[in-house]
């Protein structure tokens, strides 16, 4: 072995400490970047094979009722291959292991016995049969959920008919790996679920029988989707059509896409941030183990050795730090992926995963892990090639000090000398102050972003579910019924206030930019049910105009005062003037508001509902909750309590995981950046300290000079935390929203705070591992040190 190399491993044994926390800091980004690569390419590859595997459609569209003899003229679209008609409807559920009434959306299995389309796989049992009007086929998180097995019976309301079905399947279906009910925002699998039943059995029992209210199609390769979109809206207009939509807009579909949007910005966004600091912490151990050997590089040099073999021989000392952190980051990278992507297929409802572990992402993560390594080391090594063996082996010009503006502060301060000391050393080297300023305040800023999801979601749930839904429960119908219906709906046992709203699908037109979205039109009185824009206190009423969600006006390009035009799909082509009379910011969906009565005016109908708003006496509520699942006109529930714990749990669970894996990388940040900068200075003012300890300082005294300067660097980094955590909060906020969701930008002094916490606490630890080396420093050997 070369002498090179046996000091390199000297090196690397001796600064073991140094290299762990360094490498530590490379692990995290390799760790996360294949982790978010593998999770993303393993979700799309399974997504891809699933849907291809299942036929999953490419357009759907609704009806009011439409003729199965449209179905051939459908087909006959150009870039159409497959067209499936089928019956889609809701109902209410009774189930033995729960009081309150569940919601199902059946769909209709072909007289084939098995669909053309979104083809359910089968995970015991089988699908209806025709003319089997007591059999059913549920999903499996839908049974998992209440313990159904083959053979278990329940109840459920058919247009207004309550009968018994059997289980005799449970399957997955691709349309369906996310589920949400009809105006929920997460999965509730106790209380919603989606069942198959035979198609003559819905047919008859909705008077559906030689027709359909439900399509879907596939297209051929290359097949344009906005145009054989086109021509399905005009072939369905006339039966109550209400606008095909494509696979972005498919909830199901769009929520996986999201998933996989933010993996992807993870991937992107995060790795650079811990390898930019770790070639910071490379650059700051190796620029001072190259100066505190400058008298061997010197000797070196005079026996002949060249530049090249000399910084290569450090480089080689980044490298292999490197390769720690590079395989430690694989493999925990490889860990997490695996993990990550066993839950995501539980949590979204598919049938198998598909792990793909591409040799080409580790190469780019172990590319980015050498890479910052190498540059963090080059601009340290350069320092050996411009020294000669002459400078490089006499000892270095002592630093000149001169009095400072800060030294007469000092004086004026009565500033002990321990502290001055203290002062004096961060402005004097300002940059390296500055660097290790900044290194901790990133790991401030990273919990920050981490943290403020909290503050965010607990706003949303404020708003959303507190202060702009006040009712307790949404009970919905299976059509428009006339206003007189919230009568009788305040006549179940246990409400105490009702009012309805109509959700209708329209074309909203502003020049040539388009959107078709639900209309919401409730009265301009209503206290249950309010649009508040994104706070507490601003109720904003649309009064003879159109409230629209922001996001949706920008979509718009339109704002307040501005004339668009709507169309209520299913009552022709006619476009109605209105004006923008106010924009709100929503946390779900794309919303737009009108006043009950005007928007009926302009529909050319009397006011109707299609939901009644509910508030009830908790002490009834079994009561009204039994006169539901008997109610012949409802056909689906919604309970807001429910939705708000389903939404705190959720934001519990995932957010907590990702706000303990933000605390972790944080504090690997400010433990890297805090104790190598410890090291480095007790490397450097080694004989320093030991002069002053045989001048009578004790260690505490030592200790807090040494120490000193990294707690006050830590005290300042942490208001520029803040700082950085907020634009990373926004920057996080900005990837986040979509036309599904969004969330606001809020960050409350507590989590400062909390932040502030975990950064003092790491830079505490990392202080008392130095501390220690300072007590057990032999004085007569740093005193030995060659001048």
């Amino acid at each position: 072995m070369a002498p090179l190399d046996r000091k390199l491993l000297r090196d690397l044994k001796r600064l073991w400490p140094q290299v762990l926390a360094i490498a530590a800091v490379m692990a995290v980004g390799v760790m996360v970047m294949i982790m978010a690569f593998g999770v993303m390419r393993s979700l799309t590859e399974t997504r891809d094979r699933y849907y291809e595997r299942s036929r999953f459609a490419d357009i759907w569209s609704n009806a009011a009722r439409a003729p199965k003899s449209l179905v051939p003229e459908i087909a006959a679209i150009e870039g159409v291959s497959r067209v499936e008609a089928r019956i889609v409807q809701n109902a209410i559920l009774d189930l033995p292991d729960l009081d309150d009434p569940a919601s199902g959306q059946l769909i209709s299995v072909p007289a084939s016995g098995t669909p053309s389309m979104n083809v359910p796989v089968i995970r015991a049992g089988r699908l209806p049969l025709q003319g089997r009007e007591h059999e059913v086929a549920i999903g499996e998180a839908f049974a998992t959920a209440h313990g159904f097995t083959l053979g278990d019976r329940f109840h459920l309301t058919i247009n207004g008919q309550k009968r018994e079905v059997s289980v005799v399947g449970i399957v997955l279906s691709p349309e369906y790996i996310y589920t949400i009910g009809p105006g929920s925002i997460l999965p509730d699998d106790l209380r919603f679920g989606i069942l198959w039943m035979a198609e003559d059995v819905l047919a008859a029992a909705y008077n559906l029988s030689g027709a359909f209210n439900s399509v879907t199609l596939g297209l051929t390769r290359g097949g344009d989707p906005e145009v054989v979109k086109d021509a399905l809206e005009l072939l369905l207009k006339p039966y109550g059509g209400t606008g095909p939509y494509d696979r972005d807009m498919q909830t199901s579909h769009a929520f996986l896409k999201g998933e996989l949007l933010q993996l992807d910005t993870m991937a992107r966004v995060v790795p650079p941030i811990f390898l930019v600091v770790s070639a910071f912490l490379v650059n700051m151990v190796l620029g001072r183990l190259i100066a505190l050997e400058r008298e061997q590089i010197g000797l070196l040099k005079a026996l002949g050795y060249r530049d090249a073999e000399i910084s290569w021989h450090y480089l080689k000392l980044a490298l292999g730090l490197a390769a720690v952190g590079v395989v430690v980051g694989m493999v925990a990278g490889t860990a997490s992926a695996v993990g990550q992507a066993t839950m995501y297929q539980e949590y979204f409802k598919l049938p198998y995963l598909i792990a793909v572990q591409e040799p080409s992402v580790y190469a780019i993560g172990a590319l980015a892990g050498f890479g910052s390594a190498f540059l963090g080391a080059l601009f340290a090594v350069r320092r050996v090639v411009v020294l000669s063996p002459a400078v490089a082996m006499s000892p270095p010009a002592p630093t000149r000090y001169r009095k400072g503006a800060l030294d007469g502060l000092g004086t004026l301060l009565r500033l002990q000398q321990p502290t001055m000391m203290i002062v004096r050393s961060i402005t004097r080297w300002p940059i390296r102050a500055a660097l290790t300023t900044l290194g901790i305040s990133l790991s401030g800023g990273i919990i920050i972003a981490g943290l403020f999801m909290f503050d965010s979601f607990d706003e949303v749930i404020d708003v959303a579910f507190v202060q702009a839904n006040r009712q307790d429960a949404m009970l919905e119908f299976p059509l428009p019924r006339p206003e007189a219906v919230l009568e009788d709906v305040s006549n179940l046992p246990g409400v105490l206030a009702v009012e309805g709203s109509l959700n209708v699908a329209a074309r909203l037109y502003a020049g040539h930019y388009t959107r078709t979205i639900g209309i919401e039109g409730r009265r301009d009185d209503s206290v249950l049910v309010r649009v508040l824009d994104g706070d507490t206190t601003t109720d904003v009423r649309p009064e003879h105009g159109i409230v629209l969600a922001r996001r949706l006006a920008d979509h718009l390009r339109v704002g307040v005062g501005d004339t668009i035009e709507v169309e209520f799909l299913q009552l022709g082509e006619e476009r109605h003037p209105v004006v923008v009379t106010g924009l709100v910011t929503q946390f779900f969906g794309l919303g737009a508001f009108m006043d009950l009565e005007h928007m009926s005016r302009l529909m050319g109908r009397a006011a109707q509902v299609t939901t009644a708003n509910v508030l009830y006496d908790p002490a009834q509520e079994l009561a009204l909750f039994r006169a539901v699942k008997d109610a012949p006109a409802i056909s689906g529930i919604i309970q807001m309590r429910q939705i708000r714990r389903g939404f705190s749990d959720t934001i519990e669970t995932n957010a907590g995981m990702m706000v303990n894996m933000f605390v972790i990388m944080a504090s690997m940040i400010a433990i890297g950046v805090v104790y190598n900068s410890a090291r480095i200075q007790l490397s450097e003012r080694a004989r320093e300290l030991a002069s002053l300890r045989i001048l009578g300082f004790t260690r505490g005294e030592v200790s807090y000079i040494l120490l000193g300067e990294l707690f006050l660097l830590t005290a300042l980094s942490i208001p520029l935390g803040f700082v950085m955590g907020y634009g990373m909060a926004g920057m996080m906020v900005m990837s986040f929203n979509s036309d599904l969701y969004s969330m606001p930008l809020l960050v409350t002094p507590t989590t400062y705070w909390r932040a502030a916490g975990v950064v003092v606490a790491a830079s505490v630890a990392s202080a008392l591992i130095v501390r220690r080396r300072i007590d057990r420093m032999d004085l007569v050997s740093v005193m030995k040190t060659r001048e």
